[in-house]
């Protein structure tokens, strides 16, 4: 089992920008595909991007794309989501997910493992 612990979230004004981190522990790290999803006020829980165990790999809601980069640094068990540009539609509790297999490194890939999620809202 891996535990996982999201941090960096906070307050920032539209076309800030924030790092998430996410910080793994209880299993080899590298061995896990990593993946962010996001929960706005209302709606359900939505993709935000995912990233393979390597890191050569990552794919991007339409959403976020050119404006969020997903990314791994294996030697420190931890994932990152560099958020740029924010806009106040990016407000929303965000999570990060792992699992050692996933079908897919899209919307409809499904992950075990799960963080408590970290808040970030965006004022206009």
């Amino acid at each position: 089992q891996v535990q996982l612990v999201e941090s960096g979230g906070g307050l920032v004004q539209a076309g800030g920008s924030l790092r998430l981190s996410c910080a793994a522990s209880g299993r080899t790290f590298s061995n896990y595909v990593m993946a962010w999803f996001r929960r706005a006020p209302g709606k359900e829980r939505e993709f935000v991007a995912a990233i393979n165990r390597s890191g050569g790999l990552t794919n991007y809601a339409d959403s976020v794309k050119g404006r969020f980069t997903i990314s791994r640094d294996n030697a420190k068990s931890t994932a990152y989501l560099q958020m740029n540009s924010l806009k106040p539609e990016d407000t929303a509790v965000y999570f990060c997910a792992a699992d050692r297999v996933v079908i897919s490194l899209g919307p409809h890939g499904e992950y075990a493992y799960w963080g408590q999620g970290t808040q970030v809202t965006v004022s206009s």
